[in-house]
């Protein structure tokens, strides 16, 4: 990690927080991964024209009043404490930043020099979480999407936390049942359901399918395959894990510089670290290799879009439009009683 301002020393959780009767054991050790550290190029075409500039879409007003990345941010702290959550940015964003990240303690940001893709984002933040938390959980997302629908986006998340704690070596991921043969998501085919208290919604997953060909995600939606939202849920540990096992040379970089974790040298340490690495993609290359070690959660009812391109933005302000317009429409059947 690289940031110009000086860093902290190394942060402690607080009893205070720990003993809130609200919380319970395995909420104690709850956290939040938000990325927010991509650059947003598929959208650019839109977003160049609502702000002037090349920012990328997750600090953009693209549907309502506040950034994506502000939506996010409210949305996930529904389940998980502020304090309890991180936040993924790539310093070349720095301007665009603004008031979702001013607010933000420097403990809780993760400031990549540049952006390596998700897998070094994400192993980054787990090594700083599992160092303040070894027994976290932590639930990742992506600060980009749409979801039309937040109470139930919070009860499938709910459910991927409670799994976890009922299969802690397993990394639960939230799929979407498809709408369309999309040839621009990542799909996940479910195998045998898995046996526990979300026995009915929660299976194995037998394979990955990485942007497929118009044919094969035709068949894959026939069969009952699911999108991959990228929202998933799994001990920090675990995490590690998947990442070391695929991606070893990455992870030692990464570990090489653990030490400097929360001290004046981490800057130094971390610019070299991602001088060094390549670009991964946390779903190719870590998810895709090892689905024994992964589940996924059939989640109907969230509106989910990806936002990645104009059209997808177009199809979500059509449908909020459709909606408040039903919402507004006079009951006929009231109407004819009177």
């Amino acid at each position: 990690m690289s940031n110009s301002r000086e860093t902290t020393v190394r942060p402690r959780q607080s009893g205070n927080h720990d003993s809130k009767s609200s919380e319970g054991t395995s909420h104690c050790h709850r956290w939040g991964l938000i990325l927010a550290g991509g650059d947003g190029t598929r959208l650019l075409t839109l977003t160049r024209g609502i702000t002037g500039d090349d920012r990328p879409k997750q600090f953009c007003t693209v549907i309502g009043n506040d950034t994506l990345l502000q939506q996010t941010q409210r949305r996930v702290a529904r389940l998980i404490p502020a304090w309890r959550t991180m936040l993924v940015l790539t310093a070349k964003h720095e301007p665009f930043y603004g008031a979702a990240v001013a607010e933000i303690p420097r403990t809780r940001l993760v400031i990549q020099p540049t952006s390596r893709g998700t897998a070094p984002a994400i192993l980054n933040t787990m090594l700083r979480v599992r160092e303040m938390d070894p027994k976290a959980i932590v639930a990742c997302f992506p600060s980009d999407h749409h979801f039309s629908d937040d109470a139930t986006f919070i009860r499938h998340i709910e459910s991927a936390f409670a799994a976890v704690a009922y299969r802690p070596e397993t990394v639960v991921l939230l799929g979407i049942p498809p709408e369309t043969p999309e040839v621009e998501y990542g799909w996940i085919e479910p195998g045998i359901p898995i046996e526990g208290p979300l026995a009915r919604s929660m299976c194995e997953v037998s394979r990955f399918w990485e942007k497929p060909p118009a044919a094969v995600a035709s068949h894959l939606m026939a069969e009952g395959c699911l999108w991959n939202s990228f929202v998933m849920v799994g001990h920090v540990q675990t995490f590690v894990d998947l990442a070391q096992h695929a991606l070893p040379s990455t992870s030692e970089a990464f570990e090489s510089a653990r030490r400097s974790l929360f001290t004046a040298a981490e800057g130094e340490a971390f610019n070299e670290v991602y001088s060094g690495i390549r670009n991964t993609c946390f779903s190719k290359h870590v998810l895709s290799v090892q689905p024994d070690r992964l589940a996924v959660l059939h989640a109907d009812g969230l509106g989910w879009n990806d936002l990645g391109d104009p059209g997808r933005v177009r199809s979500v302000l059509e449908g909020m439009l459709i909606r408040t317009e039903r919402r507004l429409e006079p009951d006929v059947s009231l109407t004819a009683a009177r």
